[in-house]
């Protein structure tokens, strides 16, 4: 089944200014679109859980904060934020 990804306006407003502020917006963008297709399908597989129904995922060079409600077969990507280089 298929769960419909919500971004929070506060998680869109942070991945744009990640975005904006890249060198690398091809990379910023294809991880966007990596996260999208995995939360949309698997967001229980992927990931790690935390707290309740929160859960973490990095698909480099992003890492974010979601929640799934499941009986709504809707995901909530609430926090993202860049991994910093090593």
């Amino acid at each position: 089944m298929t769960y419909t990804v919500v971004w929070r306006p506060s998680a869109e407003r942070a991945l744009a200014e990640i975005w904006t502020s890249a060198d690398d917006r091809q990379t910023v963008s294809d991880a966007a679109n990596a996260i999208d297709a995995l939360l949309r399908t698997t967001p229980l597989d992927v990931g790690e859980s935390r707290v309740a129904n929160i859960r973490i995922l990095t698909v480099l060079p992003l890492s974010l904060y979601y929640d799934v409600h499941e009986d709504d077969r809707l995901v909530a990507v609430w926090a993202v934020w860049r991994v910093p280089k090593r």
